[in-house]
């Protein structure tokens, strides 16, 4: 007996007809460089429909491909609706790869049309060999400053539209979105995201222990929109009427502080250093605490949230809810929120993890022999996910079926299809899930796993140490030791052997680092996470001392 259902297609088209039904005069407000622009929900679907009809004109069909170069805008938020409501697919391309790799991405995607915003017409324009792009739509968010090489306006292209565009009925399985991972241990892969998983991925950021995103907030997603989605906070927003603010290319301490202040921002989304910032800012006495009077929640991944940040901002009365989730999960995975079970002493330890998997989605761990692991908060293997918004295949178009890297993929007997996330992890059996390391970057010394992830957060907690990343190092006894390489706070002097100490109060005499070593700077990746292959890089013929 089957049930008697409509059988209604989830796609993303029902956001924006639910954004401009029943909250037309809600807002985005994006910074610019002239001050705030503010567009309601009404004039952002009728603009929506006006470039939906445009892209027709230029020949744009289901499944052609628009590349989108661009920072978090309304324009930007208007191509995340067009594009997908009319069949096509949208590309968010990462503006912070190198020229040569945007074009391999760009190439092997098959992009038709790419959309950039002008101030990044200078990076833009060494991107050389693109074979399918066949036009440039330049979005201008400096000021009207001409550009050379050709390309349309953004502007004049809407003008262009109807916006009583003719929307098509779309299957719910049809490509929405692409995102490329950040390819920091190889070739960036392809995502596809359908509608389904699109729609279903952001219904999770409404849920009370996600992000509890409502129709009272003002979200201000600082994750990029060319990350993952911007972690699917645009469209949460659009689904439960919350207002939007976009930073713009504005992502400075002083800006972000402001926007909260000038627009009533109440959630955010962002990675621990755009926060961390922040704090240092209010602790330097640049940033003025009360600017973040409305802002009561902060979801942050993309890396552990260091302890410090975490109550910085409980002091401040903002909750910082650590997630954790990859480009594969669309991205959110797991969130930690607080159980009823979990006894108060043990809620900072509870928050700290990367928490428990999200409604629908399954978790497990299975070691190096295929093994699955127990939930005794002991036992390490790598982390395994699977779930409607986790990806099943990497996009291959030299393949027939377009599915490729299956090797990182594995199902098991009863049907379940599980992502090897790469992630090595143990989870204590309340269910919180606590990453041990990346598999890439386990410290093996002498047959013994040391985490480096758990020797940072022990770094970032000590008062005088602003940043830390730790790293493998050769070593000809032990095989591989572990250096840490530390940023200090500006106005704290801080020795090596005063951190050794620190950590030596937390961890056994042989996980300690052989050696720790100063940076103006730790570098980062094109999303914000510390660039540990460029670290080992730098450091690969270090000798330290004989302690």
């Amino acid at each position: 007996m089957r049930g008697l259902m409509q059988q209604v297609p989830l796609t993303l088209r029902m956001m924006l007809e639910r954004a401009a039904t029943l909250y037309p005069s809600k807002t985005v407000t994006t910074k610019t460089a002239s001050g705030l622009h503010r567009e309601t929900y009404g004039e952002l679907a009728e603009r929506v429909g006006r470039l939906a009809s445009a892209l027709s004109g230029l020949g744009i069909t289901p499944g052609d491909r628009v590349a989108t170069a661009a920072w978090n805008s309304y324009r930007h938020l208007e191509l995340y609706l067009a594009v997908p409501c009319m069949g096509a697919v949208l590309h968010t391309l990462n503006i912070r790869l190198h020229p040569d790799q945007l074009a391999a991405i760009a190439n092997h995607a098959e992009d038709r049309i790419v959309f950039v915003d002008t101030s990044i017409s200078g990076a833009w324009q060494k991107v050389s060999g693109l074979k399918t792009v066949r036009e440039v739509v330049w979005m201008d968010d400096v000021g009207g400053v001409g550009l050379a090489g050709g390309g349309g306006s953004y502007e004049e292209l809407i003008a262009s539209g109807s916006p009583d565009f003719a929307w098509p009925r779309l299957d719910e399985d049809a490509a929405a979105a692409m995102c490329y991972t950040s390819g920091t241990t190889g070739d960036p892969k392809g995502i596809v995201y359908s509608h389904r998983s699109s729609v279903l991925h952001a219904l999770t950021l409404l849920f009370a222990d996600c992000m509890a995103m409502s129709e009272r907030d003002v979200c201000l997603p600082i994750v990029p929109q060319f990350h993952a989605n911007a972690w699917g906070a645009p469209y949460a927003a659009l689904l439960s009427g919350a207002s939007l603010a976009m930073t713009g290319r504005f992502m400075d301490p002083a800006s972000v502080s402001q926007l909260v202040n000038e627009v009533g921002v109440t959630c955010s989304a962002a990675v621990p250093t755009v926060w961390f910032g922040v704090l240092q800012a209010i602790k330097a006495g640049q940033v003025d605490p009360s600017s973040l009077a409305t802002l009561t929640r902060i979801l942050c991944g993309g890396a552990a949230v260091p302890e410090a940040l975490m109550r910085g901002f409980d002091e401040l009365g903002i909750q910082v809810i650590h997630g954790w989730g990859m480009t594969e999960t669309s991205p959110i995975g797991t969130t930690a929120s607080v159980k009823s079970t979990v006894p108060p002493s043990q809620a900072l330890r509870a928050r700290l993890t990367q928490g428990l998997p999200l409604p629908l989605l399954k978790v497990r761990l299975v070691n190096d022999a295929g093994e699955v692991q127990a939930w005794d908060g002991e036992s390490m293997g790598e982390l395994q996910i699977c779930g409607p918004w986790v990806a099943d295949a990497y996009y291959d178009p030299d393949r027939q079926d377009g599915r490729g890297g299956l090797d990182r993929f594995c199902d098991d007997e009863v049907g379940n299809r599980w992502l090897r996330t790469g992630d090595i992890a143990v989870i204590d059996p309340e269910g919180y899930v606590r990453l041990v390391d990346r598999t890439k970057d386990l410290v093996r010394s002498g047959g013994e796993w040391i985490s480096t992830v758990e020797l940072e957060n022990c770094l970032m907690a000590h008062p005088k140490v602003a940043e830390a990343a730790v790293i493998a190092i050769e070593h000809p006894k032990w095989g591989e030791r572990p250096l840490a390489c530390v940023v200090a706070l500006t106005e704290s002097a801080v020795a090596k052997e005063e951190l050794i100490d620190h950590l030596a109060g937390h961890f056994a005499r042989w996980q300690l680092p052989d050696d720790i070593v100063f940076l103006a700077e730790i570098p980062k990746t094109s999303v914000g996470k510390f660039d540990k292959l460029a670290l080992r890089r730098r450091y690969a013929s270090h000798q330290p001392p004989t302690r």
